[in-house]
């Protein structure tokens, strides 16, 4: 059984804390190590994921130069290393400059094993949630659909229908909140087509005045009108052989609808203010944020254009319903932007985790990156504080009547998140939860929860 038990390395000389801890601590598979040269032997051989270190090793037991000597090499041999510091009462600012240098927490002597229990506890949990993280990040590196990160099923569900449509010349229509990567699909869709050494002509269509909109669509004749001082070719017609990514296709005023509508009857564009008719093999994939079939209610979208743009239609879910994909996400845009902006951030916080996993994400993806960007450059410590994200932890805690309730309430929570890191396996799931599969099964049904 000892394999199965985690690794815990245990960095201090003193031979009574270390039989105390060795009882205490039985549930993990506990290494010693008395001075530096040992502690960074030990790590070496086990990698263990959490340390606890003393910082006053010999020969320097009354200081902690030893200590912070560790500490620096653990870290530099393994960044994602969750280090926790022993101390005395009288070197809690040693404790405070350590965590400020890359450790994870720290605890005061004389050790109550309850406490250190508790620490030891949510630094396992989180280097696991961490591993799972990367272990994710760099399977997505591998998918076919670029730039597309997620353990959601039902976004991998898209992910495998835009590889069989990709290659058929279908209008494809993709709808999402803003924020959600619509963009990101559309590219994925040409990408993995015939068309992918050909252009990829993308237009905001809600960012171009209406009476700019036509001659950015199907270009424009030297003197159409004024300021047009040279013949220009619209989007449609340098998309040829090529995709044409309409975004916020929504907002096309009334006239370009009927003239977009003809383009995708007849496949010929006609320029503004010429009489040439260009044949154009184009495919065209939109997207939106707004609720076509009510704009054609209400009469501001044409019923027969929006049938030619939904040969195919994609939902795309919002962040709030992607479980664990905010945390996978934070992760990955961390890690980009350390490299960008010349950093060395180590990661989250356990607290900005749960502030990242409990809110809302009203700006989606686009405001997840958005934030993490801005905390990496801001962030003064090693790893990410809420503060940092400009999020609140998640302290409010409603009252919990009963433990039926809470293990409920538990339950609805972390099923969805288990089979979104185990990206549907249920074996999988099952094993992070802790249970067996029929139990899983079970538990599923009970909650209404489905793959």
């Amino acid at each position: 059984m000892s394999e199965e038990k985690k690794t815990l390395l245990i960095v201090e000389d003193d031979t009574g804390i270390q039989r105390q801890l060795r009882w205490a601590l039985d549930e993990y598979n506990v290494v010693f190590a008395t001075d530096r040269a040992s502690a960074l032997a030990q790590f070496r051989a086990e990698v263990p994921p959490v340390v606890t270190l003393d910082l006053g090793l010999p020969p320097d037991a009354d200081g902690s130069t030893e200590g912070f000597a560790v500490l620096e090499e653990i870290l530099t041999l393994s960044p994602e290393t969750k280090v926790i510091i022993v101390t005395g009462q009288d070197t809690r600012e040693h404790a405070m400059k350590a965590v400020a240098q890359g450790a994870y927490d720290f605890y005061t002597k004389p050790i109550d094993p309850n406490v250190l229990g508790l620490i030891l506890r949510r630094a396992f949990y989180l280097s696991e949630l961490e591993d799972e993280n990367r272990r994710l990040i760099q399977s997505r590196r591998h998918m076919p659909l670029n730039g597309v990160i997620t353990g959601c099923p039902e976004l991998l569900k898209i992910c495998r229908l835009i590889e069989k449509v990709a290659p058929a010349d279908v209008g494809v229509l993709i709808l999402g909140e803003s924020g959600t990567g619509k963009e990101l699909f559309a590219r994925a869709l040409h990408e993995l087509s015939a068309r992918k050494d050909k252009p990829f002509s993308a237009i905001n269509c809600a960012a171009i005045p209406e009476n700019l909109i036509e001659s950015e669509l199907f270009g424009h004749e030297k003197g159409a009108f004024t300021g047009a001082i040279k013949q220009s070719k619209g989007k449609i017609e340098l998309a040829d052989q090529g995709t044409l990514f309409l975004d916020e296709v929504g907002d096309i005023p009334a006239g370009a609808q009927v003239k977009l509508l003809r383009f995708l009857q007849e496949r010929v564009v006609e320029r503004v203010g010429g009489r040439q008719m260009i044949a154009v093999d184009v495919r065209v994939v939109c997207a939106t944020n707004q609720n076509l079939e009510e704009l054609i209610k209400e009469g501001r979208f044409r019923e027969d254009l929006y049938y030619r743009l939904s040969e195919l239609v994609i939902k795309v879910p919002p962040l709030r319903e992607r479980n664990g994909d905010a945390e996978l996400l934070a992760h990955s845009f961390l890690q980009s932007y350390n490299e960008e902006q010349r950093r060395s951030v180590r990661g989250f916080s356990s607290e900005a985790l749960a502030a990242i996993a409990n809110y809302e994400w009203p700006g989606n993806v686009r405001e997840l990156e958005n934030r993490v960007k801005r905390a990496v450059i801001m962030a003064e410590g090693q790893r990410v504080s809420p503060a940092d994200l400009d999020l609140v932890p998640p302290n409010d805690v409603p009252e919990v009547l009963n433990l039926a309730q809470a293990r409920e309430e538990a339950e609805r929570r972390e099923i969805p998140r288990a089979l979104s890191r185990a990206e549907g396996n249920i074996s999988q799931a099952a094993k992070l939860l802790g249970v067996s599969r029929p139990t899983l099964y079970d538990l599923m049904r009970q909650h209404n929860i489905k793959l």
